[in-house]
C-alpha cells in the first residue's frame, strides 16, 4: 500500500488499521478475522459528511436545502465509486473466495464502501485535520469540474412535484434479500395511496432514489 500512502500524501502509524478498511467481511469470515472494514465504513461515513458539510458553509452561500442536495451529490455511491476507482482501491480489497467468484472486487457498492472505510481509518490513525486534508484535495477537484455530475436527487424532484399538487407521498421497504454483506432493498414510492415506482439497490437509501425517478418517468403533473 505504499504507493497508496505516497499519492495520499500520508504517513501511516498504525497499519493494521488499514488492512482492516480493506477487507470485506466474507474475508473476514473466511479467515477468521475479527474485523472487517464496516465499522471504519459507518465512522468515516459520518467524517465525509461533516468534512463537506464544513466545506460548503465556509465557501458557498447557498440555503441549507441547496447545501444538502450539493453535498449527497458528492457523497452518494456513485461519487465514492469514481473516487475509488481513480486512486485504484479496488486493487487493495480483500474478499472471500466465493465472494471474488461472484464479482466482489468489481461491484460498485463495494468498492464505494472502501472509500469510506480509508477515510474512517485515516481520520483514527492521523486525525480529523489530515483526513479533512485527504478529503478536500480528492474531492474539491471534482466540484470544480463544471463536467462532473454524480447524482440526480430524484427524491427532492418528486417531493416538490407533489407539494405542487398537494399529493401525499411516502416510500415503503416491500423486499430485503441478500446475504449480509450484499444486501438488497426493494421500495416502493405511493402517491396518494397508489404505487408510482419501485426500485432496488443496495442500500434503501438508493433504492428510494430509484423508486422516485421511476416515479418521475411516470407522473404527470
Amino acid at each position: 500500500m505504499d504507493e497508496l500512502f505516497k499519492k495520499l500524501n500520508i504517513t501511516p502509524k498504525d497499519l493494521n488499521l488499514y488492512k482492516t478498511a480493506f477487507s470485506h467481511s466474507s474475508y473476514a469470515n473466511e479467515h477468521k478475522a475479527k474485523k472487517d472494514y464496516e465499522r471504519l465504513e459507518f465512522l468515516g461515513d459520518a467524517v465525509l459528511d461533516l468534512v463537506m458539510a464544513d466545506y460548503l458553509y465556509k465557501n458557498h452561500n447557498e440555503n441549507e436545502g441547496t447545501m444538502t442536495k450539493v453535498r449527497a451529490s458528492y457523497v452518494c455511491e456513485n461519487a465514492l465509486y469514481e473516487y475509488s476507482l481513480d486512486l485504484g482501491l479496488n486493487n487493495y480489497i480483500k474478499v472471500g473466495h466465493g465472494e471474488e467468484l461472484n464479482g466482489g472486487k468489481l461491484k460498485k457498492a463495494i468498492i464505494a464502501d472502501i472509500f469510506e472505510s480509508l477515510m474512517g481509518a485515516i481520520y483514527l490513525d492521523l486525525g480529523y485535520a489530515t483526513a479533512r486534508r485527504v478529503i478536500l484535495d480528492i474531492i474539491i477537484p471534482y466540484i470544480t469540474n463544471p463536467n462532473v455530475t454524480f447524482f440526480q436527487d430524484y427524491k427532492s424532484a418528486l417531493q416538490e412535484a407533489v407539494q405542487t399538487t398537494k399529493k401525499s407521498l411516502y416510500y415503503e421497504l416491500i423486499a430485503e434479500y441478500g446475504p449480509p454483506h450484499d444486501k438488497r432493498f426493494k421500495m416502493q414510492v405511493r402517491v396518494d395511496g397508489i404505487i408510482y415506482g419501485e426500485g432496488i439497490g443496495n442500500s434503501k437509501k438508493e433504492a428510494e432514489q430509484l423508486a422516485a425517478k421511476s416515479a418521475l418517468e411516470k407522473l404527470a403533473i
